[in-house]
């Protein structure tokens, strides 16, 4: 749901000015020769300048992983497919840990590093555009000793680790093309010593052990960005169940989760319930499996990773929430299924999923969603910062604000009193199988809505999107409400929804919990905890 901001292996600008060497520094190979041109360093996110690169699309991953939780080593073989988009002399993967060997199309290509997490690949031949190219990585090393900006996006556990952060993870585990807009599939096989356990995306194929080691052996068939997927080694609890519909559900819960462990069951044991609910929401579930894990990890927010998310214990201090599942599970359709283009486009995934919140209150009885939308507004005065960030486009310090949910949800409230239950509930419905398995941005939700409505809806969406300031009108006057006179004080505040505590509660969700560079410091501290500038 709400992601832990920090983006992992960020680096500037200026790092897509670098000419890196073509001369190899970590293996053999030779040089491009004739034909080609490198591939970019970067996918061009205006954002996060140097993630992701250019000049390729993956379509498959697979990863080989062998993990020792006592010492926190992972060494891998990670294998690639990809097509060429142009005539490549050298190509970028972002990764951070130590490379042994690279392969390209079965033959042993050059490579060097640059930057913090730029491995340069140059194989010994050109590759040509539109062909298909394999690439084998052979790599080893200790995740939470890689610091990237001065963080790891690795959580250490005391009986293992765990990845899981937003908008970046990748790089401290596995070689990828680390942007939302190259997804793809993934079989992610890890071995642990007996009696630990491996929990990733997707369905369990199978399970073997040999010589004190057991391999788990995972798949996700389904396009999948690579933020999202995740890898979980520790000592867990596991529970497994089907859906009405056949699909496997799989749970897991640190065996230490202490207090927290009632709760956090409570609420995860319900995905499957709120799955079925959200179905009749947004359209038939997108992906081949379903679940959630709780770790034991100090930190206070959950994440999205696709078709089972991770949870932190501090989400149910207080007791079971399952508004946070219904959260994260909103993000498989918005988010997961539908990425964005670029990160300036979080609106996309996190205004949704945090509606589906307000839908779910609805339904419980707990308040309406306009109730909610009127508490919302309402809670703040107009001079408040909160109303100063944009979601359509907050900018990479702002990009997981809380405006970015709460003010992001109201545009939609104030949407559905625009065009009308019917055609608002269609769009909802019709916006993940349009985009379904692709990428999408606030621009094509707007047209999209516009098409479906018959109404031109620009004002509205700039109004709530993009201007620094509150709107003069409350959500409800769409709906006939009479507004507040400007500059009032004796108008009566909305009563609070009992539901808004239990919603609220989850707003640590996009406290990911690291230090920040590049000025992209959200009020999140190495500890976890939050600045709470906006009377939270």
């Amino acid at each position: 749901m709400h992601r832990g901001l920090l983006v992992a292996g960020v680096l500037s600008a200026s790092l897509l000015l670098l000419v890196p060497a073509s001369a190899a520094a970590g293996g053999p190979g030779g040089s491009p020769g004739d034909g080609g041109a490198p591939g970019a360093p970067g996918a061009g996110d205006p954002y996060y300048p140097a993630s992701g690169n250019g000049g390729y699309d993956v379509s498959h991953y697979d990863l080989r992983l062998k993990y020792r939780p006592a010492t926190d080593l992972l060494e891998g073989t990670a294998t690639i497919i990809a097509t060429a988009l142009q005539d490549l002399s050298r190509f970028n993967l972002d990764f951070g840990l130590t490379v042994s060997e690279v392969r390209v199309n079965g033959r042993e290509a050059a490579f060097t590093r640059s930057g913090d997490h730029e491995l340069e690949i140059t194989p010994v031949t050109p590759l040509r555009k539109n062909r298909t190219v394999s690439v084998v990585v052979r790599y080893a090393g200790k995740p939470s000793e890689l610091k990237i900006g001065g963080w790891t996006a690795w959580h250490r556990t005391p009986d293992g680790g765990v990845a899981a952060q937003e908008p970046a993870s990748a790089v401290w585990w596995f070689p990828s093309n680390d942007h939302p807009l190259d997804k793809a599939t993934f079989d992610i096989s890890v071995a642990v010593p007996d009696g630990t356990q491996a929990i990733s995306n997707g369905v369990l194929r199978s399970r073997s052990s040999r010589l004190g080691w057991t391999r788990w052996n995972w798949r996700s068939d389904r396009p999948q960005a690579t933020y999202l997927a995740t890898l979980a080694v520790g000592r867990f609890d596991i529970t497994t169940d089907t859906t009405a519909n056949g699909l496997p559900v799989l749970n897991a819960y640190s065996k230490d989760l202490g207090d927290h462990a009632g709760a956090a069951r409570a609420s995860v044991e319900r995905t499957a319930e709120v799955v079925e609910w959200l179905e009749g929401v947004f359209g038939p579930y997108p992906f081949n499996a379903l679940g959630g894990y709780v770790p034991n990890v100090p930190s206070g927010y959950a994440l999205e990773t696709q078709t089972r998310p991770f949870y932190s214990p501090r989400q149910f201090a207080a007791g079971a929430n399952v508004s946070v599942v219904v959260h994260e599970m909103a993000h498989q359709w918005y988010g997961d299924s539908v990425s964005v283009k670029g990160w300036k486009d979080i609106w996309i995934n996190e205004g949704f999923a945090r509606y589906s919140q307000w839908l779910w209150s609805e339904k419980e009885g707990e308040g309406t969603a306009q109730e909610l939308a009127d508490h919302v507004y309402a809670l703040r005065p107009a001079d408040d910062p909160f109303w100063t960030v944009k979601p359509g486009d907050p900018g990479p310090d702002k990009q997981f604000d809380l405006a970015v949910y709460d003010r992001g949800a109201l545009a939609l409230q104030v949407l559905r009193n625009k065009i009308g239950d019917e055609d608002f509930f269609a769009v909802l419905r019709g916006w993940p199988a349009e985009y379904a398995d692709g990428n999408a941005s606030v621009g094509d939700f707007v047209e999209y809505a516009e098409k479906i409505s018959g109404e031109q809806l620009a004002a509205l969406f700039d109004t709530w999107l993009y201007e620094p300031s509150k709107p003069a009108l409350s959500p409800g006057a769409a709906a006939g409400a009479a507004p507040a006179p400007r500059g009032a004080r004796s108008w009566a505040r909305p009563a609070e929804p009992r539901s808004y505590r239990k919603i609220a509660a989850t707003d640590t969700v996009h406290d990911h919990g690291h230090g920040h560079t590049q000025g992209r410091d959200n009020g999140r501290h190495q500890d976890g905890s939050q600045d709470r500038s906006q009377g939270r």
